[in-house]
């Protein structure tokens, strides 16, 4: 079942990718588009975690590629263990939003995955935890094409470990 949820997601996505107006693809890769590659999807990569809530957010200017800035609140961080690893991950809302986000890097960039990083938005399980569910991980729309300009992971979300979850790397 878990997978099979997956698998449906993915094919709605890569439909998405191949038919859509907004999709991040040009005309020219959609043409030739085969569907976006990821690790298979495990459980063993979905943690119900607690959201360490700060205080007092911070405002916070995240740098994009294409050199301009966007703004978010850093609201708080959320703590997992990977293979007997600590990971500490911060936590964002977009100006104005209420959805959290997470861009990250790990150590499977940029071989495996996009250089630059990957993002993930936590589902809200219930008052004051999220469920990460890193199989969710996806590539900014800057992995496509140059037309998008996509905020980087701060040095605070780049891991040592590796995430073998989620979307990899985009290959036209």
């Amino acid at each position: 079942m878990f997978v099979s949820e997956r698998d449906a997601l993915r094919r709605e996505k890569d439909d998405y990718f191949r038919t859509s107006r907004h999709s991040p693809l040009s005309a020219e890769q959609k043409a030739t588009f085969q569907g976006l590659q990821y690790f298979p999807a495990s459980e063993q990569w979905v943690f119900d975690v607690p959201l360490e809530r700060y205080a007092s957010p911070k405002k916070v200017l995240l740098t994009t590629n294409t050199g301009d800035v966007q703004e978010y609140l850093n609201v708080g961080q959320v703590c997992f263990s990977v293979n007997g690893e600590e990971v500490i991950l911060q936590v964002y809302q977009s100006i104005p939003g209420d959805d959290y986000f997470i861009p990250f890097v790990d150590a499977t960039a940029p071989h495996e995955t996009y250089g630059a990083g990957r993002y993930l938005e936590p589902d809200i399980i219930r008052e004051g935890w999220l469920r990460l569910d890193f199989n969710q991980a996806y590539n900014p729309y800057c992995a496509y094409n140059d037309l998008w300009s996509c905020p980087i992971p701060p040095v605070e979300n780049r891991l040592k470990i590796r995430i073998e979850a989620g979307e990899m790397n985009f290959h036209e």
